[in-house]
């Protein structure tokens, strides 16, 4: 049995938060000056061009990318052979995002649903981060971090259809979503679509496949097709950079999949703006 320090986790949570906050990762990055490439509309390759130098400033100045410093959203497989040492994963984890947003100058987000009371006096600074657990093999914890804004969130949606929707209701619901969104989400996007499972299992996919690196392919060839189907039908809305109109309003579309009961077909919906702060470590 491996021993993993609580406050190992802790430091670790803590860096990851800083350092996403104002570097894009690498995948991202790159999409973005592929979609810069691509454009073809003046206003909007305009707009891509001052985004790219925002996340150039972001990184050498180590300010934000930017000011919706987002919800701290986590995915943390954790090895049946790991013990943490000195208290709980979760808490480790909560307390990691307290001090990365503290310590990282970033904005306090979360708050009542219905006061709006700020959490930062109660049950803490940006607290309490949303964590999905799963228990894997092995002796190491994985842990997926994306800090996530208010503006792609809002547009995200999920509906259970009839079996008979099939995939072109599934590539219809995608389009109606992106169509209805706008500029809201702050394009160009990464979109996260998830497949069958129950309501919550497709929620939470949707969610989880905005994770994956950007540029990569599915492992199942007929989801690779799928996605690549939507992102083209996606592109010809002509929404563009920031709404401004144009060719590139989406990086990626990414889809995980799962069975579902045979009476019917759960579809969701997850967005992701172009600040697509998402960082992957293991300890």
């Amino acid at each position: 049995m491996r021993e993993i320090a609580y406050e190992e986790i802790v430091k670790n949570v803590r860096d990851i938060i800083v350092y996403s906050a104002s570097n894009l990762p690498e995948d991202a990055l790159n999409a973005m000056k592929e979609a810069y490439k691509n454009e073809k509309s003046p206003v909007s390759k305009e707009v891509l061009k001052q985004l790219l130098e925002n996340a150039d400033i972001a990184s050498s100045e180590a300010r934000p990318l930017c000011q919706d410093t987002g919800l701290a959203v986590f995915f943390v497989k954790i090895g049946a052979d790991v013990k943490v040492v000195g208290g709980l994963l979760k808490d480790a984890i909560n307390e990691g995002t307290e001090k990365g947003y503290i310590e990282g100058y970033l904005r306090a987000s979360t708050c009542h649903p219905f006061t709006r009371a700020n959490n930062k006096d109660t049950i803490g600074y940006n607290l309490p981060a949303i964590i999905h657990l799963d228990i894997v093999e092995g002796d190491k914890i994985d842990i997926e971090y994306a800090a996530k804004g208010g503006g792609s969130e809002n547009v995200s949606r999920a509906r259970v259809f009839p079996p008979a929707a099939g995939k072109q209701g599934v590539i219809d619901y995608v389009r109606e979503c992106i169509s209805d969104a706008g500029p809201n989400p702050c394009p160009p996007l990464t979109v996260g679509v998830g497949i069958g499972g129950t309501f919550e299992k497709a929620v939470i996919s949707s969610k989880h496949a905005l994770f994956r690196n950007i540029g990569s392919v599915n492992e199942d060839p007929e989801m690779a097709e799928l996605e690549d189907t939507i992102k083209l039908e996606l592109n010809k809305l002509g929404i563009g950079t920031m709404g401004m109109g144009g060719t590139e309003t989406v990086l990626a579309v990414h889809i995980e999949s799962n069975p579902c009961h045979i009476a019917s077909l759960p579809v969701s919906v997850n967005v992701q703006c172009h600040s697509s702060r998402h960082t992957h470590i293991t300890i």
